[in-house]
């Protein structure tokens, strides 16, 4: 089993400058780096066994088939997913998502139902059950959170009712950093006969998330949130449901006969994938998987915490720094502002001593509208980070903000 000690020698574009300085990457909410087992994964599919898959009686094809059907799988174990065939492939948490909220109108939602999110929520949680919202009569609801960030829970199950058809709520804020008692909501969403839906794309790469023990509805991740390829992603689904659902999209792969009166559906999980699928991606992400495999839960979560800790003390001392989000239970993200003083304006003075954060609402605009403020710093942290990066944040924080009062 691989250590944290030397992980940081597996991800080659760690080791470079930017703009005369040693890279500083602490963007990993947005996207983590790929180590070079993910990259050399993509690269042999490209060099010795590239073909479509499912398709082809022919050598290649059946090697392609075979190595994207192992991802699956191994998705499968990573999860505890009861079956391979409950794990669809998809270009990441808007597709997964989207993908729910299409293939349950007029079949678990209805209008006058009612679809439950939290403030907190990203725009890939939000949009897709309002357009849904939109097309059926459904009302959307919204749960509130605290100052601190976190979900109101009290409020949030008095909203729960015999009309709640669905619940989603993300498992970690990637603005806040807030770790959501996701067990819980599952619960209280199931006590009324309501569906949930968990937005899982900061939580995978940080903690083991067993979708048997959560016993979620659903639940979708991004590969690139995970050390694997952009353009990929997962949506696990209880097969009763998957069962049900209509497909998003229509043509090659999810079709099982087609005539010009009529066209059945493949089964799952390839009803729901249609047309070429991103094979590299889907093997890269496999070995994303494996990768994940090699490392223990318990020291990545007490490196991230040890990181996470040092941050925030040696950012409280910074005159003018308010931290946006101190929820009880957090992960390795932190949002700040910093009195009068725009964050574009300290991202790039950061980028120029070679450190990346995040600036903006990140895709939390309802959020940032919930504080009154325009954006945030992010600072967001995985298992190759380290405490020297964050003392160089913090030293360059001293040296930056000067310059913008």
């Amino acid at each position: 089993m691989s250590t944290l000690s030397n992980i940081r020698a597996q991800f080659p574009i760690l080791n470079q400058e930017v703009h005369g300085h040693p890279l500083v990457y602490l963007d990993n909410g947005a996207s983590t780096q790929r180590p070079q087992s993910v990259i050399t994964a993509i690269d042999e599919y490209y060099k010795s066994y590239h073909s479509n898959v499912h398709r082809g009686v022919h050598y290649l094809s059946s090697l392609a088939t075979e190595a994207m059907e192992s991802a699956r799988k191994k998705v499968q174990t990573f999860l505890n997913a009861p079956q391979d065939k409950e794990v669809m492939f998809t270009s990441g948490v808007t597709h997964a998502i989207n993908t729910i909220a299409h293939g349950i109108e007029g079949v678990f939602v209805s209008a006058g139902d009612e679809i439950v999110i939290s403030t907190m929520e990203h725009h890939s949680n939000i949009v897709p059950w309002q357009m849904l919202c939109q097309r059926s009569g459904a009302v959307l609801k919204v749960a509130p959170i605290s100052k601190e960030g976190e979900l109101d829970m009290d409020a949030f199950k008095a909203m729960l009712n015999e009309r709640t058809a669905i619940v989603s709520i993300m498992h970690v804020s990637n603005t806040l950093g807030t770790v959501n008692p996701i067990k819980d909501i599952i619960s209280a969403a199931h006590q009324v006969g309501a569906l949930a839906v968990v937005d899982g794309a900061q939580s995978v790469a940080h903690f083991q998330v067993d979708v048997q023990d959560l016993d979620c509805d659903f639940f979708c991740f991004s590969g690139h949130k995970l050390f694997g390829p952009t353009g990929t992603g997962i949506l696990y689904g209880k097969e009763e449901y998957l069962e049900k659902m209509n497909p998003l999209f229509g043509g090659g792969e999810m079709i099982k006969t087609v005539t010009f009166e009529e066209t059945t559906y493949n089964s799952i999980p390839f009803k729901f994938e249609a047309g070429t699928p991103n094979i590299a991606g889907n093997i890269g992400l496999g070995a994303a998987v494996d990768f994940m495999n090699e490392l223990s839960w318990d020291d990545i979560a007490k490196h991230e915490r040890v990181i996470l800790d040092h941050a925030l003390t040696g950012l409280s001392k910074i005159d003018g720094l308010r931290f946006v989000g101190q929820a009880e239970e957090r992960s390795g993200v932190i949002s700040f502002s910093v009195d009068g003083m725009h964050p574009f304006d300290i991202g790039t003075l950061l980028d120029k001593l070679g450190i990346a954060v995040r600036t903006g609402n990140h895709c939390t605009e309802p959020l940032m509208a919930f504080f009154d403020i325009p954006g945030t710093v992010r600072a967001s942290f995985s298992l190759y980070n380290t405490l020297h990066e964050v003392d160089y944040l913090i030293e360059s924080l001293h040296k930056v903000l000067p310059m913008l009062r």
